[in-house]
């Protein structure tokens, strides 16, 4: 009994360290303040590729922050990706040239904005309309 007690509580305990798991930050300047987001950095080919994909959730001031090595009109798929989200396409300058907002989950249409980025930063679905986030605006990223 107290061995199944100490397993229980080791578990409790890793999944508090992971929740408090300290993500990078980036910061959008709004018309109405400024707006944080706590990204999961990727840049490699195989992070990339992957994303979002088979997650069941993404909590609210939440992200994935994908860093490419040009600017040049990006396009993503929602294959294999549960949740909605919206695509934040950034320009290599910091500033937000575009968003397709609730991507449609499981879909194999291209999504994109028509313009250059250089990073795009994923976010549940709803949150950027959720927070006054819009083309224009500047954001600073954590450095990757």
């Amino acid at each position: 009994m107290q061995q199944r007690v100490m397993g229980v509580f080791a578990a409790l305990v890793v999944s508090i360290a992971c929740a408090r798991e300290t993500l990078p930050t980036a910061r959008i300047h709004g018309t109405d303040g400024m707006v944080e987001v706590a990204v999961e950095v990727v840049s490699t080919p195989e992070a990339v590729a992957r994303g979002l994909m088979y997650r069941t959730e993404l909590a609210d001031g939440r992200g994935m922050l994908f860093v490419f090595p040009d600017e040049r009109e990006r396009h993503f798929w929602m294959k294999n990706t549960l949740i909605p989200l919206d695509m934040i396409f950034i320009g290599g300058d910091g500033t937000i040239v575009g968003i397709h907002r609730d991507a449609t989950p499981l879909s194999t249409a291209p999504v994109g904005v028509g313009r250059p980025s250089r990073y795009v930063i994923e976010v549940p679905g709803g949150w950027a309309a959720r927070r006054g986030v819009a083309p224009g605006q500047r954001v600073e990223l954590p450095a990757h």
